[in-house]
């Protein structure tokens, strides 16, 4: 072939080129970060597979058919009598996707900004500090899935799901559900500068006690008040009345679904607005 049969772009066509280029990152940075997270997770993939397969396992099987053996009455929750077995499934569905999002939201993070560094590395590029934080956010959001979902197929194999048409959203309430507790800790992560056993003392401190009281086991109407405002205010009783009005009750009758959503949809927003405040001002220095 000769070389007049053969076209050259013009200036403008690999100007035109290159501008297309360089609009990808401003239009999908938050997914190149996203999969830049998920692609992270690889080394530490077995543990998610394992964390998603077998705490299912080892909670139906342990604390609540255990515990359902020896608790022969039924459980009365707003007025509707379950087994235990179902009561707790949901509580157990949301604490799931809440442990994931404590995990993905505390060292990932200070990983980037501490020892790895690498959200320095995503802001020298056309990569916003804003689209960082919004990445991190949604590679979470891919583990919570994956988690939520395997727990969702154990519950309703064991029988705990009697309104399984309506029941698989409880999966999307877990998720808002680590949102609400994820992003406000992910705003915290991303403020501090050494790491000093803060994270430790969320898990013990916050987490457990969230767990503990928050309903998950028994009505928190069992509960004496000085213990009963940990639920009120936790995101994990939120999210768990909100996941058993889908599984067993009846979420239009319930008029404090919407508030527990909404309640779930506020945390988020608030810890989204503080995260990506803090990002900015970090990978601004």
């Amino acid at each position: 072939m000769s070389d007049a049969a053969i076209v050259q772009p013009s200036l403008d066509e690999l100007r035109a080129e290159a501008f297309e280029w360089a609009r990808k990152p401003r239009r999908y940075g938050s997914w190149y970060v996203t999969e830049h997270m998920v692609r992270a997770m690889r080394a530490y993939g077995w543990t998610i597979v394992i964390g998603a397969l077998g705490q299912p396992i080892v909670y139906l099987l342990g604390l609540v058919l255990g515990l359902a053996a020896l608790l022969k009455a039924p459980i009365v929750d707003n007025g509707v009598e379950v087994s235990y077995l179902v009561f707790v499934a949901p509580a157990l569905l949301m604490t799931a996707a809440i442990s994931v999002a404590s995990e993905e939201f505390t060292y990932p993070v200070m990983s980037g900004f501490t020892w790895r560094r690498y959200f320095y590395g995503f802001n020298a590029s056309p990569l916003s500090s804003t689209q960082t934080a919004y990445g991190v956010i949604y590679g979470a959001t891919a583990r919570m899935l994956v988690v939520a979902v395997a727990y969702y197929a154990f519950v309703w194999a064991f029988g705990a799901v009697p309104h399984p048409a309506v029941g698989w959203i409880s999966i999307f309430v877990a998720i808002m559900g680590g949102w609400a507790f994820g992003t406000p800790l992910m705003a915290y992560a991303a403020s501090l500068e050494n790491d000093k056993g803060q994270f430790a003392l969320v898990q013990r401190f916050l987490f457990m006690p969230m767990f503990l009281f928050s309903g998950t086991f028994f009505p928190l109407d069992a509960l004496p008040w000085w213990l009963a405002w940990i639920g009120w205010i936790s995101p994990l009783w939120h999210a768990s009345e909100a996941g058993r009005a889908l599984t067993y009750g009846d979420p239009m009758g319930d008029p404090l679904f919407v508030w527990h959503l909404l309640f779930l949809l506020l945390l988020a927003l608030v810890g989204v607005l503080l995260g990506r405040r803090v990002f900015e001002r970090r990978l601004a220095r």
